[in-house]
């Protein structure tokens, strides 16, 4: 469904932030993009539809190149979404009405249809009532799932989300992974970009690694977590509920097969070690 074939770019004569990225996502994939600060996630999702326009290389959506004039750009960006990891780039209008309206408006679609998709985007992130607030008066949370909405009245098919997670407190992100899920199960691919590892084996079926400018890694997160290598390299963690597991392995426990990555798995895991007990 997305493809980007060898896609380079600079920002200037002296830094090189994507050096040659390839990757495939199929629709309806989960996907997790793993990276420390400054590996390229940022601006690799910048090209996804056409807020940049690479030095080399090719982006594809459903076999269509990504083409950078005004109507393709427009045809492209009402098929992917993407959500900045700081709301305060991406809302704008005086009123979080106004603001998720913006898109649906520039689509030339009815009044009617255009308040439809408001309402319904506003109740699905859990911001019905607050309509006619002043997006400032917002907390970080809040404005975060406004920027959600305004993509999702745009009904994309692929949702891009830059790192989602920041600056929520750990209620924010339970909801907010909640809310990607239930997108995700009703046919929106997703893709999003974090150091978080905790999470992702909770939700993601695809991960790829970026280092440096270039991706060194992809597979399912079982795949990835179980390389030191391309952890070490990348400067990421091992989830903590699998870390639990090395350490109580190491004490000289079976703990009966591969390492669990979820907490779901660590419960299961635990409940089967008891019963055999």
């Amino acid at each position: 469904m997305l493809e980007v074939q060898n896609i380079k770019y600079s920002y200037n004569n002296d830094y090189q932030a994507l050096k040659g990225v390839s990757l495939k996502i199929e629709k309806g994939d989960m996907v997790a993009l793993l990276g420390k600060n400054g590996a390229g996630k940022s601006t690799l999702f910048l090209h996804l539809n056409g807020i940049y326009q690479p030095d080399e290389g090719k982006v594809f959506i459903d076999g269509e190149e990504l083409k950078y004039d005004k109507k393709s750009l427009l045809k492209f960006r009402q098929k992917v979404g993407i959500v900045f990891q700081n709301p305060d780039d991406q809302i704008f209008a005086p009123t979080v009405e106004e603001d998720v309206a913006f898109g649906p408006l520039n689509l030339g679609l009815s009044m009617e249809e255009v308040q439809n998709r408001v309402e319904d985007a506003l109740e699905r992130v859990g911001m019905t009532g607050y309509e006619k607030t002043a997006p400032h008066h917002l907390s970080g949370g809040q404005k975060k799932r406004v920027a959600i909405a305004g993509i999702l009245a745009m009904k994309p098919e692929i949702m891009v989300l830059d790192e989602p997670t920041a600056g929520l407190d750990p209620n924010g992100v339970t909801n907010l992974v909640k809310l990607l899920k239930e997108l995700n199960a009703e046919g929106i691919t997703i893709l999003i970009s974090t150091h978080e590892v905790n999470l992702v084996p909770d939700y993601a079926n695809k991960a790829f690694v970026m280092v440096d400018g270039n991706l060194i890694a992809e597979g399912t997160p079982r795949d990835i977590f179980s390389q030191p290598d391309i952890l070490k390299q990348a400067n990421l963690e091992i989830p903590i509920v699998t870390e639990l597991f090395q350490q109580i392995k190491a004490e000289g426990l079976d703990i009966g097969g591969e390492y669990p990555l979820t907490i779901e798995e660590a419960k299961q895991r635990f409940l089967t070690l008891l019963n055999k007990n």
